[in-house]
């Protein structure tokens, strides 16, 4: 197998040059006492501080701009935000066309949210892809698992929906749900935590 030296080669040499954003990507439980952790939290201020110029904005081009500064990706001009908004990374949200998020929604996106095109957030939405083991010896690691908001979902207001949660196509989430489950497409979901209320009829 002399011919895949090179490749296990290559492949080392980008594990080696990983940062601890492309090993969050990646779903890398993140230890206390990782050696980058304090990169973390220099780039949560980072985005503050772009963040502090988006919630104080009024012009729906400026906010998109500075919500392309924070995520790293164009925003489409259909897509719409009132803020504020409280992001605490910014680099691994990924937000569709013909999307509406209301005031003061929070995104903890270390784990990844992907956001398809025409979703609805309420206000008071979080959108959590992180969180932390059972365990109390490991209890400060980091795990993440990313979101999916599937296309035209409606996620209503003071809704939870928590790491590694895929809300499906068309789906609802009622106000105040907190979701750790995946949702199926054409349902309605509510509770804590929340269960199938009811299946939406296909218009098709």
């Amino acid at each position: 197998m002399p011919h895949l030296f090179p490749q296990l080669c290559i492949a080392y040499i980008m594990m080696e040059n990983e940062t601890i954003f492309d090993r969050l990507r990646n779903g890398e439980t993140i230890a206390h006492d990782d050696p980058e952790r304090e990169s973390l939290r220099d780039a949560s201020f980072a985005t503050m501080k772009l963040l502090r110029q988006l919630n104080a904005a009024f012009d729906a081009g400026e906010i998109r701009q500075l919500l392309a500064a924070i995520t790293g990706a164009e925003i489409d001009s259909s897509t719409a935000l009132f803020p504020p908004i409280y992001i605490n990374y910014g680099k691994n949200t990924r937000i569709g066309k013909k999307v509406f998020i209301n005031f003061n929604c929070t995104f903890l996106d270390l784990g990844g949210i992907t956001i398809e095109d025409e979703v609805l957030i309420a206000p008071n939405v979080r959108l959590l892809s992180e969180g932390h083991p059972i365990e109390p010896e490991n209890r400060h690691s980091l795990i993440p698992k990313p979101i999916h908001i599937k296309r035209n979902a409606w996620i209503g207001a003071d809704a939870t929906i928590l790491q590694g949660v895929t809300v499906g196509e068309n789906s609802i989430v009622a106000a105040g749900s907190v979701v750790s489950d995946d949702v199926p497409d054409n349902t309605v979901v509510g509770g804590i935590p929340a269960k199938v209320l009811r299946e939406i009829p296909s218009t098709a």
